[in-house]
């Protein structure tokens, strides 16, 4: 009793607890973000873009149905909520905010959606195949007809896609740059090769919009301030210079010219890299962040010495488990500032899908065991006879393979030749026709959906497999996993990451990491595994 009444007299004479105010953050008056990017933007047409760089920065200019949050997380832009899908899981019917606007005020509408859908599968861009679910996309590809049957409008904020399959991946392409809206009304009357040339004629919907342009120089953008998702952030202004050299962008940076390296999937010069994880001074300015790109060694499985899945799988896993990666990442990832060790399977970390560090036991290197195991495989060196790697012409291409070349010779006792093929030749032999035995093989994520990384390379006739593994029982999981929503597929797709382990189809290297270089006082900048943050997050504090 005596306890309660203290308490009591405390509140009445001493107040209740304070809550703080949230602290109010110190901000510089100049609100200009500036970054550098090597090579000016090749696209500013979301139904034509490809460049990583330009998704990037344009991906603050237009929008979509949904869009992806700092964690990946796909949610709402200019739909409301979430679709309805039918019992079929083939139509799915949107519905748009009715405030949604351009950047120059003109209403959004289920037709500019369904303009934009179908002139992006007519405009037979790169990922243009992107739509290929969606009903009669194949008839305005080939240009028999100039619209899907799949689109359907049902009122001016309303509309329906039907699929041709179920497709549970679709739901995440929705985000994608094919499928951001564009202004019929703008294109027509500046015309479709003009209009993204011109400030005043490349109208999107995002937060941005491009204020100035000098084509290979510069470009700046201001905030668009009748934004239908309200606050654009802190930023009045971003600039960007298009400077080719790597080592003048970070002098420009030390000297204060540019507040990050790092926008536009850029990357630091190797000497640079070091220097700022190393000093201890500099680090803090330094963030690595996984990418999602996963390098590794290619096996033929159709023929050649690795060919058969049980055949030559001794083969595939000695030459595997005779591999030092951390030798290579010491050899070529300057200090794990641009990649590092693949050991959690064929998705790289930072994406769904990954399996988990060291989950793939094919990549622990045992260098005895691994030639114990080839020399039962191939014991008079046959079947490895005239080997080679084959790779595209790339200076780190190059350099993996010496690596690997001299890994292998010592490790294993066989001389493997590196060939090196002009990037056209090599795609055009390596993919689908499987051509080489041994070979580079890499896969640079296009959204985070694990369908994106087995229905184009591990499926049977995968368009991009140069192994041509076929495994009718990966083949049903994934078709199954396809189908079905991400919240049912997940574990299926991880199954099968299991089950190209078990069957050793390929010999992971390195997954990517992306460098993120910012002074101090440059705030809410950074990246995920596939892109950077957005500019309305970024902030100058006062310095």
């Amino acid at each position: 009793m005596a306890l309660a009444l203290i308490a009591l007299l405390l509140v009445v004479f001493v107040g209740p607890p304070s809550i703080s105010a949230p602290q109010v953050e110190p901000l510089a008056a100049d609100q200009t973000l500036s970054f550098p990017i090597a090579q000016d933007l090749a696209d500013f047409d979301p139904a034509l873009i490809s460049a990583t760089a330009d998704v990037d920065i344009l991906r603050n200019v237009f929008s979509g149905l949904y869009k992806f949050d700092s964690k990946l997380r796909e949610v709402p832009d200019l739909a409301i909520g979430q679709p309805q899908v039918s019992p079929d899981g083939l139509t799915y019917t949107f519905h748009l905010r009715h405030d949604g606007r351009f950047s120059n005020g003109d209403p959004i509408t289920a037709d500019d959606f369904i303009y934009s859908w179908n002139r992006a599968a007519a405009k037979q861009g790169d990922y243009a195949g992107l739509f290929n679910v969606v009903a009669g996309y194949d008839a305005v590809a080939a240009g028999r007809a100039g619209q899907m049957s799949g689109l359907a409008k049902l009122d001016d904020y309303t509309f329906a896609a039907t699929l041709t399959k179920r497709a549970g991946y679709f739901m995440t392409e929705l985000g994608l740059w094919p499928f951001w809206v564009v202004n019929k009304k703008v294109i027509a009357s500046a015309g479709e090769d003009a209009w993204f040339s011109k400030p005043e004629t490349l109208i999107g919907s995002g937060p941005f919009r491009l204020a100035a342009r000098v084509p290979g120089q510069s470009m700046d953008f201001q905030p668009v301030p009748t934004w239908y998702g309200g606050a654009t952030g802190k930023l009045a202004r971003v600039h960007i210079e298009v400077v080719a050299e790597t080592s003048a962008q970070v002098a420009q940076y030390e000297s204060g010219v540019f507040s990050l390296i790092g926008y536009g999937r850029q990357g630091l010069p190797p000497a640079a890299a070091t220097r700022y994880t190393t000093d201890a001074k500099l680090k803090t300015q330094l963030n690595l962040i996984p990418i999602g790109l996963t390098f590794w060694v290619g096996f033929n499985l159709r023929t050649g010495p690795f060919a058969d899945i049980e055949a030559g799988k001794a083969g595939r896993h000695a030459f595997t488990a005779a591999i030092d990666r951390e030798a290579l990442v010491d050899a070529l990832c300057n200090q794990k500032t641009s990649c590092v060790a693949a050991t959690g399977g064929l998705i790289s970390k930072g994406l769904q899908g990954y399996l988990g560090d060291g989950v793939d036991t094919n990549v622990k290197f045992d260098p005895v065991a691994a030639k114990v195991e080839y020399k039962a495989w191939d014991p008079n060196g046959t079947k490895v006879k005239g080997l080679n790697y084959t790779y595209d012409t790339n200076g780190f291409n190059k350099a993996v393979c010496l690596n690997l070349q001299t890994q292998w010779q010592k490790n294993l006792g066989v001389n493997v030749g590196c060939v090196e093929m002009d990037r056209k030749t090599f795609f055009d032999n390596r993919n689908g026709r499987c051509a080489y035995p041994l070979f580079r093989q890499s896969w640079s994520a296009d959204y985070d959906h694990p369908q994106d990384w087995f229905d184009y390379l591990f499926i049977t006739s995968a368009s991009s497999s140069g192994s041509c593994y076929s495994n009718s029982n990966l083949d049903k999981v994934i078709a199954a996993a396809d189908a079905a929503p991400m919240s049912q597929s997940l574990v299926d797709y991880k199954t099968a990451g299991h089950m190209l382990i078990n069957d050793t189809v390929l010999a992971p290297l390195i997954y990517g990491v992306q460098q993120y270089l910012a002074h101090p006082y440059v705030a809410g900048v950074g990246g995920n595994a596939l892109y950077d943050f957005s500019w309305t997050e970024a902030r100058i504090l006062r310095h």
